[in-house]
């Protein structure tokens, strides 16, 4: 069974492990857990734990459970409640936290309940705070202020210095492919590889790397890029020459959709293939555009039938 190591945060990591654990794939998702916005960013300031948000997010896609225990789990209590905003899975990978104090004793426990299939693991256990860096030098603390602030970026680091959680490397060295997710490139992708333990394992493993492109810009961190300036980006961390392949969508999006991306700010991501070819990058493009409770996702299953006849074709 072929190993994938797939990073990622939030939901486009999420929406991608719909598909994907639907294939005959040892899958390992390594997850950001630097969040600090709504019920994730309460709980870790009154409990001084990293983010479990996205980790819960994506438990949940790769839990076998039934329909019911999952909507029980992702359950929401009210806004005007003391636990107001929080979830029963939020809550309770807190709770787990608080009684094995880090995750490599609290997850599989978790995992188990949820009957998951397949590994999830943290980028890290240190609770620590995403810092962007603006062309004029200011510095902004904290996930949600970076994605709130919607100015242009230019560097990306923590506030202190983060030690890989030591399975990750292991994952990675043992992988057959790489896969970098589709999400928000500086708050879900980059986070993992501005960790230099992450970068040296990358660039030491001898698996393919692939890169699943999002289909639109995002407002103050990749306005008017083409895929190949998302891989330029993953590769100014990664160096030259390390992504072999990318997933880009060649759908329009539907009318409704572009509309409101629009008025966003956000474009459609343009495959430009000329440039692609000239760094050596494997084009992998179908029409994957899938508009799910008025956001746009990627067609899981097709994202992962991509992925396995690629594998498959690189035996």
């Amino acid at each position: 069974m072929k190993k994938l190591v797939i990073f990622g945060g939030g939901s486009g990591l999420s929406q991608l492990l719909k598909g994907i654990m639907q294939f005959p794939f040892d899958v390992t998702s390594v997850v950001s857990v630097s969040d600090n916005g709504a019920s994730t960013g309460r709980l870790r300031e009154e409990f001084a734990i990293p983010a479990v948000g996205d980790i819960t997010k994506v438990l949940m896609a790769m839990s076998s459970e039934s329909k019911g225990v999952k909507e029980l789990f992702n359950y929401r209590f009210a806004s005007d409640s003391s636990i107001g905003n929080h979830s029963i899975k939020n809550l309770i990978m807190t709770a787990l936290l608080e009684q094995h104090g880090d995750f490599a004793h609290s997850l599989p426990i978790l995992c188990d309940l949820l009957d998951v299939k397949g590994k999830i693991l943290p980028l890290t256990e240190d609770n620590v705070d995403l810092v962007g860096v603006t062309k004029d030098g200011i510095e902004i603390i904290g996930e949600e202020q970076i994605t709130e602030s919607k100015k242009k970026i230019v560097d990306l680091k923590y506030s202190k210095p983060v030690k890989a959680y030591g399975k990750v490397l292991d994952a990675i060295k043992n992988a057959d492919l790489i896969i970098f997710s589709s999400g928000s490139l500086l708050t879900s992708v980059m986070p993992h590889i501005i960790v230099p333990e992450i970068v040296k394992a990358i660039n030491e493993s001898k698996a393919k790397k692939l890169y699943i492109c999002n289909m639109i810009t995002q407002p103050g961190e990749t306005d008017g890029f083409k895929v190949s300036d998302h891989i330029n980006v993953l590769e100014k961390h990664l160096g030259e020459n390390t992504i072999d392949a990318v997933v880009a969508n060649t759908d329009k999006l539907p009318k409704s959709a572009a509309l409101l991306a629009k008025s966003e700010g956000k474009d459609q991501v343009i495959i430009d293939e000329r440039k692609l070819a000239k760094k050596g990058v494997h084009v992998i493009k179908d029409k994957l555009c899938k508009v799910e409770n008025g956001y746009i996702r990627h067609d899981a299953m097709k994202t992962a039938y991509l992925i396995y006849s690629y594998l498959m074709e690189n035996e």
